[in-house]
């Protein structure tokens, strides 16, 4: 039998009973480990996620079998190359207590633990998002959150906002389309959404969008499906993915690439870093790269899932952004919703650490018990003379063109329209009848002139979408 002892290792007689002056008490102060354990438990939460709130994570390999190296550098690029990751799902807008099956976008966010660093990629179950511009974001959260009056979630708060922001559109037909409640987290596509960057062995760049192809199959569940599991199983994903892994039923996914030099944005006809648009297959071809797996369960949840911490400012030699307007606020804002989440030094954390050699000049804070070699050089700056790390200038990156004029600058183009249109065109008969029941759903609430403004918005993407929703509504 196990000694129970303190957090610091100090055995413990008894845990059945607190130490009181009589049977009857008071309690005496000296009772530290009464003290301890309540006091912890005060502790145990920390602030959730202001998105990504509910969320389940596995361990497992990224095995590359093609040859991308005329593309990046990268080592977890190279072919025939396995690389350690820990995945975590989640849903976007609800909070820690979310059902798992609710309409929502899902978060797909992968920490490679590369020979060369960690790097994040930050992505979700949709190629596009709801904006393309981070200015808008919070206002946008604030829309899918609670209402700060009432304390409940407000339909008409996200429509309005939807039909003001018309860039929305794509993913709003996405998210209100058969794959808005995916039937589990194995079941459903990963992308990085965002537009990032190669770099090859010749310092030369291309720009990259990340898939991750579901080898399950894509399965989805219906608002009346949806209901009645979270009647009876708000855990519904997170019991999926963990059972299924447990008995070994691996989840896999295909991993390809859409890749673009430098010279070859303009065939696109639009903005290649705009969020709110995907890359016709037709235009720019997927690349096969390899697959992913997920073989292991974590061993403690809030240590491995709750505190796992991603950022897209993670990145290795041979990756890299782009100009991108969301990534670029990502950049900053990821890494800084952690450091208040959970702490300074979060990057020290098991399911954080890098698993190659860390040299930084990083010192002190709550929490700090990485040891790293520099301060045993008796080197915490740098520059320095005493064989502390040193930067190496062949990491530096290709230069950039950006334009030499700071402004406001407007999107480059306002054609909200045309690929929801073609998205909507290659939906099946019967997909676009549940698209249109589910948005006449989503309306509960809604003031007349704002469904009004969708109408409308619905009419420029296609008459027949329109008329379905003006049908659903029984208008």
């Amino acid at each position: 039998m196990k000694q129970l002892t303190t957090d610091f290792g100090n055995p413990i007689g008894s845990n059945q009973n607190s130490l009181s002056a009589g049977a009857m008490g008071p309690l005496l102060m000296q009772d530290y480990q009464l003290i301890e354990k309540l006091a912890h438990q005060n502790r145990e939460r920390i602030p959730e996620r202001a998105v990504h709130a509910k969320g389940s994570g596995a361990y497992g390999e990224l095995r590359i079998t093609q040859d991308i190296s005329k593309y990046t550098k990268a080592k977890v690029f190279a072919k025939g190359e396995v690389t350690p990751l820990f995945l975590r799902f989640s849903t976007v807008a609800g909070e820690a207590g979310a059902a798992d099956a609710e309409r929502d976008v899902r978060g797909f966010a992968i920490k490679f633990y590369t020979k060369e660093g960690i790097w994040d990629l930050v992505g979700n179950n949709t190629p596009t998002f709801f904006l393309r511009d981070a200015y808008k974001f919070p206002d946008f959260i604030h829309t899918q959150k609670r209402d700060p009056r009432t304390h409940l979630r407000s339909n008409n708060a996200a429509w309005d906002f939807w039909t003001l922001t018309p860039e929305a559109l794509h993913q709003v037909t996405i998210l209100m389309s058969d794959r808005g409640i995916p039937a589990s987290y194995r079941h459903m596509n990963g992308y990085g959404s965002h537009t990032y960057s190669f770099i090859n062995d010749k310092n030369e760049r291309f720009w990259v969008k990340f898939h991750f192809k579901t080898k399950q199959g894509i399965k989805c569940l219906t608002n009346e499906e949806a209901e009645k599991i979270i009647a009876k199983d708000r855990e519904s994903h997170q019991r999926d993915l963990y059972e299924n892994i447990e008995k070994g039923n691996f989840p896999v996914w295909s991993v390809k690439v859409q890749i673009l030099a430098e010279n070859e944005v303009e065939k696109l006809g639009f903005n290649p870093f705009d969020l709110t648009k995907v890359w016709p297959h037709s235009i720019v071809p997927l690349i096969e790269v390899g697959e992913m797996i997920l073989n292991r369960n974590p061993q403690n949840y809030f240590n491995e899932v709750e505190q796992a911490a991603f950022s897209p400012s993670n990145i290795v030699p041979g990756i890299s952004f782009s100009p991108d307007k969301m990534l670029q606020a990502r950049i900053f804002s990821y890494p800084d919703a952690q450091r208040y989440r959970i702490g300074a030094n979060y990057h020290q954390l098991p399911v954080n650490r890098a698993r190659n050699e860390v040299s930084t000049y990083n010192v002190a804070g709550a929490m700090n018990f990485g040891i790293g070699d520099n301060l045993a050089n008796g080197a915490y700056y740098e520059p320095n003379t005493l064989g502390g790390a040193s930067e190496n200038t062949k990491y530096l990156e290709p230069d950039l063109a950006i334009g030499n004029s700071a402004a406001r600058y407007a999107p480059l183009d306002n054609d909200f329209y045309t690929q929801p249109r073609n998205l909507f065109n290659i939906l099946p008969a019967d997909e676009k009848e549940r698209l249109y029941k589910n948005l006449a759903a989503s309306f509960d609430g809604v003031k007349d002139e704002i469904i009004a403004k969708a109408l409308a918005h619905f009419e420029k993407i296609s008459p027949e979408y329109a008329n379905g929703v003006r049908k659903a509504l029984g208008k």
